[in-house]
């Protein structure tokens, strides 16, 4: 077993299309009134300080378990943004937070009524909420993962039991989501299905995509060595369903969702 931590760079290696969303979910925000802000998931930073830099912000606090991410992201810290080791789904504050904005992350943790209203709590009068999760579980990027892992020699190097896909497992219907922001009190939401039309240069390269996020949760409990061989196995086994093509087009759904509260 490895403790493996997130990969920046391996993340950062399709930065131009996971920056999409973040500019869509950022535009759903209104700028009046927001000071102080939150970053749940922040990654590598430098979207943070975008979106500090965009919104005009006091203070901008970015937050993430991952070191490896804190490390790049000491690069963007300095003025109004500063970054946070902390766990998104126990996050908190004292009702004095004007914006909690979520970009690709809620997704890794369960139980998102709960979540969401531990977060709107955070929230000061007219606060403002936007998250984006990936929706894309029942393609072959992920499905793929999860077949090649109940093979043997990873299933047993993995006690018997495979992680389950967290977008599988947590993710809802936007309708879900619309439901949940009305009981929580926002009075104004904005909740879609988009679908990103994402053209990567080869079909190969979706194996680079989902290693730097999907992935990760093998390699935490995979040896170095087995690791790659898992990875080995998953690219032969998903060019076969895809196609060994060049450009790919690589269509990837992700729900964006913002509420505001009362003044």
């Amino acid at each position: 077993m490895t403790n493996a931590d997130w990969n920046p760079e391996q993340y950062g290696r399709f930065a131009a299309e996971r920056a999409q969303p973040f500019h869509d979910l950022l535009a759903l925000v209104q700028p009046e009134g927001v000071q102080r802000a939150v970053d749940l998931g922040c990654g590598p930073g430098g979207l943070t300080e975008f979106a500090a830099a965009r919104l005009g912000l006091a203070q901008m606090v970015g937050i993430d378990n991952s070191p490896a991410m804190l490390k790049a992201a000491a690069a963007h810290a300095g003025g109004v943004v500063s970054f946070q080791h902390g766990d998104l789904a126990e996050w908190t504050s004292a009702g004095d937070v004007d914006l909690v904005f979520a970009n690709a992350s809620l997704q890794w943790v369960a139980d998102h009524a709960t979540v969401l209203s531990r977060w709107r709590a955070a929230l000061a009068p007219g606060g403002q909420m936007a998250v984006q999760v990936p929706a894309n579980a029942y393609m072959p990027s992920h499905t793929v993962a999860d077949e090649v892992a109940h093979r043997q020699p990873y299933l047993a190097a993995m006690g018997g039991t495979v992680p389950p896909d967290p977008v599988a497992a947590n993710v809802l219907e936007p309708e879900a989501y619309a439901q949940m922001l009305f009981d929580l009190g926002f009075e104004q939401q904005h909740v879609r299905l988009q679908v990103y039309p994402h053209v990567l240069g080869h079909s190969r390269d979706v194996v680079q995509w989902v290693r730097g996020t999907a992935l990760t949760r093998f390699q935490k409990l995979l040896s170095p060595d087995l690791f790659e061989q898992f990875v080995a196995e998953y690219e032969a086994t998903l060019l076969q369903r895809i196609g060994d093509r060049s450009p790919y087009f690589f269509p990837f759904r992700r729900v964006l969702l913002w509420g505001r509260l009362p003044r």
